[in-house]
């Protein structure tokens, strides 16, 4: 009898507590995932086998890049340094005037489709009749935040699409423009935008 009122106890008690659930992982809170930004001179994207550096502030200057034989490439991981690296690598290209910021490449005294002789490399101003194409220098220049100007290479020019990868802008290395095609001529729709440069 005792025993019967035992069981029968212990049944009662085990009915009215919770049950466990099975034992599993919680659902990851994404904010609850703190990532580091990536280090100075670390590697965060590439075109055609030439890196892109983190540069973190876009006011840091960390020396100046030259080849072996000193060639003047830039500052380090400045979008200059970025676009003369690539041109460089990619093309044996050597500026016969390897200094200046990034507004200073363009020469705005020129018309459209000439030799810039100070950087070797052919100019099309925004609204030219020859679309950019992969593989250009797109040159921006100077605003209310930067008074330096910019520089990039075009990724992708297709149709009204156009990517440009850059250094030296945190670590958002893409950026999609619109293209658009007027009287047979083509403007990139930023009102910073001088032109593109090729080889």
């Amino acid at each position: 009898m005792i025993k019967l009122l035992f069981v029968s106890s212990l049944l009662c008690l085990l009915s009215v507590l919770p049950t466990a659930e099975p034992t599993t992982t919680p659902p990851l809170d994404p904010l609850s995932i703190i990532r580091t930004p990536p280090q100075v001179g670390e590697v965060i994207d590439s075109y055609n086998g030439i890196n892109v550096y983190y540069n973190g502030d876009q006011a840091n200057v960390f020396g100046r890049n030259t080849t072996v034989d000193n060639y003047n490439l830039g500052l380090k991981y400045q979008c200059v340094e970025f676009v003369k690296r690539y041109y460089f690598i990619n093309y044996g290209h050597r500026m016969r005037d390897s200094y200046g910021h990034a507004k200073d490449l363009f020469d705005e005294t020129l018309p459209d489709l000439k030799l810039n002789h100070d950087r070797g490399l052919y100019q099309f101003i925004n609204g030219s009749e020859y679309r950019p194409l992969p593989g250009d220098i797109m040159v921006f220049g100077p605003n209310y935040k930067n008074p330096y100007g910019h520089a990039g290479i075009v990724t992708v020019s297709k149709g009204k699409r156009l990517e440009i990868i850059h250094q030296n802008v945190g670590e958002n290395t893409r950026e999609l423009f619109i293209v658009s095609e007027i009287n047979g001529r083509y403007f990139v729709v930023d009102p910073d935008i001088k032109g593109w440069m090729r080889k």
